[in-house]
């Protein structure tokens, strides 16, 4: 049977446009891990998911769904589990040190995985919680101005951030991941310190106001639709959440830090043996079950080659398998060749 041809952008040749939307169309030549057509899931779909985890399915579904974890990593999980400490995975880009979380969130049903992506300018009051006072006291002045004596709510002005969210006292913990936490600045680890061992903190704009007002309603980081209430200012958790922190090994932690995580050190198998390749072959099967491993053996044997060297990723792989795996032809046997090439150029 005769592939067809895979271009759509031919670089000005033909109307190639009915060709593109009819890509689009097909879910079957999306790659799995980049259909973003889980926002508007089917009837079927959500209450699937609502029966299974209580909310309606999300991208972290999908991540959870189709990770693998080694032996060491369930096991690292489970003592975080029992230990109710944070879990401080470190490892190169691609090995799957964020995506942990979403199969252990997944799989515990803890619900959407809130996510702390940390920066150079990342702080430990973003993390918490972010106060709106301008725009509040913009608020009252306008009251002023048209007479209206009832007040601002300053729940409407102060937004609890991921990991505020994280501590509230939810009967069953929430998944927490701060990602990339070595990107931040040198003390923002310290400066976590005191949460990591108390699972709690306190909110001042809030415990001002106690007497007048015990408990106030504020929007969590799941959504403005999504409110928690406050006691006093104070948030408490009542079971330490599932804890999860990236790193890529850019920066030393203090000893103090490290003292309150268990630690786990991510690899992926070298050398070009049969650990190896059934490694990535259970990634492959996962995510792109409907491809035939017999098909793909040279793919993943050049994959595996050329990582000897180093660079390479987990994502090449898979953006490889799936473009060259599919119905249609790329080309002599020479095209396929470059292509390939393309695809897995090492990382630098």
């Amino acid at each position: 049977m005769k592939k067809k041809d895979w271009l759509i952008y031919r670089g000005g040749e033909g109307d190639p446009a009915a060709r593109y939307r009819e890509m689009l169309a097909d879910r079957e030549q999306c790659p799995g891990w980049r259909d973003f057509s889980h926002h508007f899931p089917t009837a079927e779909e959500r209450q699937g998911a609502i029966e299974r985890t209580g909310t309606v399915p999300d991208d972290q579904d999908k991540r959870g769904a189709t990770f693998v974890p080694s032996e060491e990593m369930i096991q690292m999980v489970n003592a975080a589990l029992y230990l109710r400490r944070p879990l401080l995975v470190m490892g190169e880009p691609g090995v799957g040190k964020s995506t942990l979380i979403y199969s252990v969130a997944r799989e515990l049903k803890l619900g959407p995985v809130l996510r702390w992506g940390i920066n150079s300018r990342s702080t430990r009051q973003e993390g918490l919680y972010q106060y709106d006072a301008i725009g509040r006291l913009q608020a009252w002045q306008l009251q002023q101005k048209q007479e209206q004596p009832e007040g601002v709510d300053i729940g409407d002005y102060l937004t609890l951030g991921p990991v505020g969210t994280a501590l509230l006292p939810y009967e069953t913990p929430r998944a927490l991941l701060i990602d990339e936490i070595d990107k931040g600045d040198p003390d923002l680890a310290n400066d976590l310190l005191d949460l990591l061992e108390e699972g709690q903190f306190r909110i001042p704009e809030l415990a001002r106001l106690k007497k007048r007002f015990p408990s106030i309603e504020v929007p969590t980081a799941d959504g403005d639709r999504h409110r928690a209430t406050i006691e006093e200012g104070e948030v408490r958790c009542l079971h330490f959440p599932v804890v999860i922190l990236t790193s890529n090994g850019e920066r030393e932690f203090s000893r103090a830090f490290q003292r309150r995580c268990l630690h786990l050190e991510v690899t992926e198998p070298a050398g070009r043996g049969e650990e190896a390749k059934n490694h990535w072959n259970r990634i492959l099967g996962k995510h792109l079950p409907a491809v035939h491993l017999a098909e793909i053996e040279q793919i993943v044997d050049d994959f595996i080659k050329r990582r000897q060297d180093g660079g390479q990723t987990t994502d090449q792989l898979m953006q490889a398998v799936f473009l060259l795996s599919r119905d249609f032809s790329v080309g002599p046997e020479e095209s396929q060749k470059r292509l390939r090439e393309r695809l897995l150029t090492p990382l630098r």
